[in-house]
């Protein structure tokens, strides 16, 4: 997700971070150089955020020592496995019945990709015990310039598109996985590149790990990608994006500035797009069962202490500017503008997700291993997108739109307790903006949306709900 320029003192010596141009800091071993003008909103860059830390070496048949750390962070962050993740929100069932997205399409949208990105899904899924999927890669609004390894910002998107294409396969393992390319990270390729995939009909499914306030993008393209987005689910086509990673907050417009302002995050807000917040899973370290979860906020929350005053990080959330709220909205928020996130999914780097990235590797310079732990809302996106298709070739239809079912769903309480985690604990309060955001609470609220899935509950229920 897009974020302001600053360090994350509080990670590991290696963790990663990304600038408002969407560069890596790597211990100071990466810069992203000077920022890019943009003078013109239609050439607002969207930036990235993936949370990284290196993961360590992993034991026999696999597993990792950061898979028993403590959830305290004392030791490091917590890693899982896709096995723990399938567990702990009950995807196995659906996978062992053969619900897995076969027949379905996934397509991710990215900026510049990654080299690697072949052969490191064929490397996690070897580590993993998962099969290979059918990945085909297109650049329809022209291809990006060579990598650099030396760019940051080419290092940080390379590092979305692995947790992207990587954990997408985890939850639908039998889905095809379209990476659509923009030749850069502006506003208009990347709209170009969402347009083609819409305009060809190239997926079922799209998830987008990327956003910035409302306010930043051309409010002439703003209205375009609207309309695209009501063309994609005409087409019966879902349409997911993170909610962001700046708690109630989006990056000040001026890639130059590291203010913050109250804003809601677009893609996610537009009312045909699923926004997907982060919480702080907590699940068994070895079987993945699911014990608990809280709104994201680390490695200092929202509210840090006086070591790294400027560092937001949780769960975005809050209402929009542009669109007025949706009728599936009015039984659960009485804002008269959309609210976001719609649900949400674990983003924590403690308690964060495995990805492969010889990309990375080399980036980081003479590293042990290429394994990384990966979190933030860029995580949620790609994995509801998987469950999507799963839910595609459970009913034998694509579901478009799902948030009128989601939030009808919510209203049938006794289905509401049995397919969703009702996320109830922790804010996303920003203290560069005086405190101000959001608490989570029961049902709907604009920290974690409705929660996060029981999959093998919800998914029939999405069926029924969009027949």
């Amino acid at each position: 997700m897009r974020t302001i320029s600053r360090s994350r003192a509080g990670l590991a010596s290696i963790g990663a971070a990304l600038l408002g141009t969407g560069g890596l800091i790597l211990s100071g071993l990466i810069s992203a150089g000077p920022a890019a003008a943009t003078a013109a909103p239609t050439a607002h860059r969207i930036t990235v955020h993936p949370e990284l830390v290196r993961a360590g070496k992993e034991g026999p048949n696999a597993t990792f020592g950061c898979q028993s750390r403590p959830m305290d962070g004392s030791a490091g962050p917590r890693c899982y496995q896709p096995a723990q993740i399938q567990n702990a929100y009950n995807i196995t069932p659906l996978l062992n019945r053969g619900i897995n997205g076969s027949g379905r399409t996934i397509v991710i949208v990215d900026a510049y990709g990654s080299p690697t990105i072949a052969s490191d899904l064929q490397k996690f899924d070897a580590t993993m015990g998962l099969s290979d999927p059918s990945l085909t890669q297109i650049t329809p609004a022209g291809s990006p310039p060579p990598f650099d390894i030396t760019d940051g910002n080419q290092v940080g998107w390379a590092g979305e598109t692995t947790l992207d294409v990587e954990w997408a396969h985890v939850t639908a393992p039998g889905a095809k996985i379209v990476l659509a390319i923009a030749p850069s990270n502006n506003d208009s390729d990347i709209y170009n590149t969402t347009k083609y995939v819409v305009d060809h009909n190239v997926g079922d499914v799209i998830s987008q790990s990327f956003g910035e306030a409302e306010a930043c993008m051309d409010p002439t393209l703003l209205k375009e990608q609207h309309a695209l987005f009501a063309e994609a689910v005409k087409k019966g086509i879902t349409l997911f994006a993170s909610s962001g990673d700046s708690g109630a907050s989006q990056p000040s417009c001026d890639p130059n500035s590291t203010a913050a302002q109250l804003a809601a995050s677009t893609p996610a807000s537009d009312p045909n797009v699923t926004g997907v917040g982060g919480t702080t899973l907590t699940a068994d370290p070895s079987t993945g069962a699911y014990q608990s979860e809280t709104a994201w906020t680390e490695p200092f929350g929202c509210n840090p202490p006086a070591v790294a005053p400027s560092d937001v990080n949780c769960s975005g959330g809050g209402f929009s500017s542009v669109y007025a709220r949706p009728g599936y909205q009015s039984a659960v928020q009485k804002n008269r503008t959309r609210g976001v996130p719609d649900v949400a999914y674990n983003a924590g780097v403690a308690g964060g997700v495995l990805i492969y990235s010889a990309t990375l590797d080399t980036a980081f310079g003479a590293p042990p291993t290429a394994f990384f732990i990966a979190g933030g809302t860029s995580a949620g996106s790609p994995q509801w997108a998987g469950l999507t298709a799963d839910a595609d070739q459970l009913g034998g239809h694509r579901m478009g739109n799902i948030n009128p079912a989601l939030y009808s769903i919510a209203q049938a309480r006794r289905q509401y307790a049995a397919a969703v985690h009702d996320i109830t604990t922790g804010d996303n309060d920003v203290a560069e903006l005086g405190g101000a955001g959001f608490n989570a609470g029961p049902r709907w609220d604009p920290v974690t949306g409705l929660g996060t899935p029981n999959a093998a509950a919800l998914l029939p229920l999405l069926v029924a709900h969009t027949s």
